[in-house]
Parts: structure tokens; sequence; C-alpha cells
């Protein structure tokens, strides 16, 4: 009777090619130090017996774990999850992560870490000592904090910045956070407006900075005014609802808005309510992250498209050559975003042509 496949194991295709079980190992994880003769007599168990190679059996070489550790912030991450208002970062990630590991036969395991904490190093050092990860993916804010990104040099583990562009340790990687303020801007100046508001994210988000510059610069380019149409918020719903208030109170009021996040432009939306405001007929709103809340307000808000999957995709793709020490690139890699075009942007009211 044939064997079952999932009840073999690497110990049957050491028995049955007559080695070791590292030797077995060696040969799974693709080691140059091994003759060809015996990694074809290994490869020809693994085929008879049809075996599907483990983590367990790939760590047994002892040159790596095939585990790849993302961080991601311990805070707004259970409140989010808390609060189910539709944030996606964390299903994204680990939709392009996750997808791309298993293309290079990797796991990818997800840790809350608060970046705020003096245990940091502490929890992390644990994390690293029990799992051994290949390599760890930063999301913001961690990729920009050097408790972390000093202990993960010190340890020589390859790691990639998400959301940073900080050069020297690690791989900085970018969504273009700038470039996609200046896409929003242009889109909305194309359109007529003139007076366009921003919310920014909390200044522990570098790309909080970096989406304020596009914007700053895109306006001043035009030729356009900026004073009074800046206003910041947390991320938060109520952050944006009170930004929006502070925006829409000025005289003359911005035709148009862009939040730095979902949930804030929620907020903005739910202000221009109070101020009697139509979106898009009075005021215009585009928002950052196109998580799925965005397609079912009324109107459904226009977005920048985060492309959290394939910035998890790229990171894995970027351990996995430092592993394997090949080249990597001497500039931070940016992943861009684009725009969403919904029903909540139209030209400013004077000229609309109904």
């Amino acid at each position: 009777m044939a064997r079952r496949r999932q009840s073999v194991t690497i110990k049957h295709v050491a028995a049955d090619a007559g080695v070791s079980l590292q030797t077995v190992s060696r040969v799974i994880n693709d080691e140059p130090n091994v003759r060809p003769a015996m990694k074809e007599r290994v490869q020809s168990s693994i085929d008879k017996l049809g075996y599907v190679p483990s983590i367990a059996a790939q760590r047994m070489s002892g040159s790596r774990s095939y585990l790849i550790l993302a961080l991601n912030d311990r805070e707004r991450t259970i409140a989010d999850w808390r609060a189910r208002e539709g944030n996606d970062w964390v299903d994204q990630m680990l939709l392009g992560g996750m997808l791309k590991c298993a293309d290079h036969g990797y796991r990818m395991l997800v840790e809350l870490v608060d970046t705020h904490s003096d245990h940091v190093e502490r929890e992390l050092s644990a994390a690293l000592a029990s799992l051994q990860p290949d390599g760890v993916i930063l999301t913001p804010p961690h990729s920009d904090n050097p408790l972390i990104v000093n202990l993960l040099a010190r340890e020589n583990v390859p790691f990639v910045r998400i959301g940073s562009l900080g050069i020297g340790v690690g791989i900085p990687v970018s969504m273009d956070d700038e470039g996609s303020a200046r896409l929003a801007t242009e889109h909305l100046i194309k359109l007529g407006h003139e007076r366009i508001g921003f919310v920014a994210g909390p200044d522990e988000y570098s790309l909080s900075q970096w989406r304020v510059d596009g914007w700053l610069a895109t306006m001043a380019e035009n030729g356009l005014p900026t004073d009074n149409l800046l206003a910041s918020g947390d991320f938060s719903f109520d952050s944006g609802r009170l930004a929006g208030r502070e925006l829409l109170s000025n005289s003359p009021r911005p035709t148009a808005i862009i939040a730095s996040n979902d949930q804030m432009t929620h907020g903005v939306l739910d202000t221009a309510k109070e101020f009697d405001l139509d979106v898009p007929g009075h005021l215009s709103l585009i928002s950052f992250d196109n998580s799925p809340s965005t397609r079912f307000t009324r109107p459904a808000l226009s977005a920048i498209d985060q492309p959290v999957a394939e910035t998890a995709a790229k990171a894995v793709e970027l351990i996995i050559a430092a592993q394997k020490g090949e080249e990597l690139p001497e500039d931070p890699v940016t992943v861009p975003g684009r725009l969403i075009e919904r029903s909540s942007v139209s030209p400013p009211a004077p000229l609309r042509r109904d």
C-alpha cells in the first residue's frame, strides 16, 4: 500500500536514501556543499515518497530558519481590531507577505510591539531568541525607532524598514507618501480647486510629514495658498472631526480636503454634514489608505490606495535576497500608490456645469 503523503517525514527520506537527517536538510535547503550524486540520490527519495519539506526539516541545517518576523504597533493595531472600523493594514500586510513567503518556502509571523515601551528591547530580544527569524519587517512607527533599529543591527538580522527613508542600517522601503500626496493635490487642482486643505497624521510617523511636504510643494508650484489650510490629527475618527471643524471654520473655507488616513477622512465627512455642506457639491474629499470603509460611505471616498500587500511582498523578497548574499539596492526601494477615483470629488461649485 502506498504511504500516505501527509505521513512522510524527513526521517523516512533519510532512511530511504541511506543518509543522515542533516544531509537531507542540506539538499532541501539547496546548500552548496552537497555532492551532485548525493543530491540526486536524496531528491529521488523525496520524489518517490512524495515528501513535502517542513520548516523543521529546513531549519536542521542551521543556516536558515525560514521564518520572517513582521512587527506592527501594538497599541494602534489592537485599537483598530477592537473598533472593527475597517482598517485592513494588517490584513494586506499578511496577504502580500504570506503569499510571497509561500513562494519561497518561508513562513511569516506577526508580533505586536509597543514602540513607546521601555521594555521594547527586552521583548524584541526574546522574540528573536525564540524564533530566530531570517529577517524582520518593520512597519511605521517602528521603522524609525532607534531602539528597535539598533538592536536588529547589533544582532546582525536583515531587516526592512517600511515607511522609512533612513540611510544606513536596514533596507528602507517607501510607499512614496510624498508622491501620493502630490498625486491627490494635482488631481484636485486640475479640477479647478485652489483652496485645498490637508489633515496631517501624528508626528511620530515620518510619513505624516512626507505627505504634508508633497501637498505643500504641489500647492507652491501652482502658486496656491496654504495659510490656514493645514490641520493635524492622530489617525482617529474624532481627530478628523476636530481637524475638519478647524479647516471648515475658516473664511474662505477650503473647497477640498485631503486627509492622511481613512478614519480621519470619515471624521471630516461627518463634520461637513454638521456644516450643512454637500460632498462633493460644496466640498471634495480625498483619503489615504483605501481600506474597505471608503467604498461604503455616502458618497464613496476617492482615496490614495496604499500598496501595503505589494510593499510587504517586496520586503520579503529583499530579506531573502539579503540572506542569500545578493546585492541590495543602495537607494530606498519605492512601491508607489495610486489614486482610486470615486464620487467624493468634483470641480468646485462655481466651476460646476450641471
